[in-house]
């Protein structure tokens, strides 16, 4: 979203047509970021084979999909529903590969079915399917103990983690392996979200070399994902280029160790859409108490949850009113409990039925949507080639009742 002749605009369409033609509140996602971060992300690695799997989980709208999909993309799927999705968008079975975390053995014979990559994280899976699909190749995932993320809740390779099979058991992996003759083709980590310090994707190389070396007709090493992007103008950010130049020469160090190409595997979500979304709300009512401004406005944690539940920032803009006097406002919504989006932020003056867009909303924003206080959930609009196009609409009061079934019971 920039600034041009005092109009905020997306790919040259003004913002306030869009919340317009489309009403608020609103997703609105840049179809030309996601494009240009994908192609950032890959051309900063310099190896002999290099497969992107987009994390569905950050944006998993059908119409994203496709936009990955035409990329290059192949697809990191964590539910069923997931892999269905990705089927449906057009992704080929061996393009998605399914990493589930506490799911039903009925799940897994649900993605045997289906045909993708299987990522296994424990050690009963990895027994389950050695005994029941011996011929399936498999990968798993190692828990390398190493604590990074930007918050407890996104990380995820700690030793208390439920996540992956923990490194010291290493030697039973071996054990099962041997014994019920399990080809395995792939190893996989992911420590968490957020992260800055690129040494932790060097330590968990190095783990994963190791593990790696005790697999014979290993294709393939997915090192997830977990890159930090802005929140605000000078925020840090993962050094993706100088990242990825290091990178490539650790990779291809040991594929020429191995005597055999390796193909290097990224999991990125929030990397590729983080920045393409915008959330547009309208404001209800400014109310002042005695020490606080209050701007109201006609949404809620029930639609951005990340700043109550992560203490993420957003960076929240007055798109009504860019070039206004500054006023220090807290910014909340119409949820009957806490549910602020920001304290104490410098905007430009704001007025009731200004439009304010929260910034960096494209990943885990409006999949952590909810109905709770039985609000209705919004519409998604994704801009491509300088068009807008309704790719959600938004729910009604019907949407609420749909699946509720109302009998005759004599209370």
């Amino acid at each position: 979203m920039e600034l041009m002749d005092n109009t905020y605009k997306i790919q040259g369409i003004d913002v306030l047509d869009i919340t317009k033609k489309y009403d608020t509140p609103l997703y609105v996602y840049d179809g030309e970021k996601i494009k240009s971060q994908y192609e950032r992300l890959y051309n900063a690695f310099n190896v002999e084979d290099l497969k992107l799997h987009y994390a569905c989980k950050a944006l998993s709208n059908i119409n994203i999909l496709k936009l990955m999909k035409s990329l290059g993309a192949g697809l990191d799927a964590v539910s069923i529903s997931e892999v269905k999705m990705g089927l449906k968008a057009g992704f080929e079975p061996e393009d998605i590969i399914y990493t589930p975390n506490c799911v039903s053995v009925g799940e897994l014979e649900a993605a045997v079915k289906l045909g993708v990559k299987m990522n296994i994280d424990d050690i009963e899976a990895l027994e389950y399917m050695g005994m029941n699909h011996p011929q399936i190749p498999l990968c798993i995932r190692i828990n390398p103990h190493l604590m990074a993320g930007g918050n407890e809740n996104i990380s995820v390779g700690h030793i208390d983690s439920k996540f992956g099979i923990s490194i010291h058991q290493l030697p039973l992996i071996l054990r099962i392996v041997k014994t019920l003759n399990i080809k395995i083709e792939g190893v996989h980590m992911h420590t968490g979200s957020d992260i800055l310090d690129v040494e932790v994707f060097n330590m968990a190389a190095d783990i994963l070399f190791q593990v790696a070396d005790n697999f014979e007709d290993i294709t393939y090493i997915d090192f997830g994902s977990g890159f930090k992007v802005k929140y605000k103008s000078n925020d840090y950010e993962t050094p993706i280029e100088s990242f990825g130049k290091s990178f490539s020469k650790k990779f291809n160090d040991y594929c020429k160790k191995r005597g055999k190409t390796i193909r290097l595997m990224f999991e990125p979500g929030k990397f590729l859409v983080s920045e393409s979304g915008h959330f547009f709300v309208r404001t209800n009512l400014i109310k002042q108490t005695t020490s606080t401004i209050f701007a109201g406005v006609d949404s809620g944690f029930n639609h951005l949850l990340r700043p109550m539940f992560y203490e993420a920032h957003h960076e929240i803009v007055n798109v009504s009113n860019p070039n206004g006097n500054e006023r220090i406002y807290t910014i909340v919504g119409y949820i009957c409990e806490t549910d602020t989006f920001g304290y104490n932020r410098r905007l430009s003056e704001v007025k009731e039925n200004d439009i304010l867009c929260f910034k960096n909303a494209g990943a885990y924003c409006f999949m952590m949507s909810s109905n709770y206080n039985s609000r209705k959930r919004p519409a998604e609009v994704l801009i491509y080639n300088g068009k807008d196009y309704l790719i959600r609409e938004r729910e009604s009061f019907e949407d609420l009742l749909r699946n509720q079934v109302e009998q005759e019971i004599s209370f």
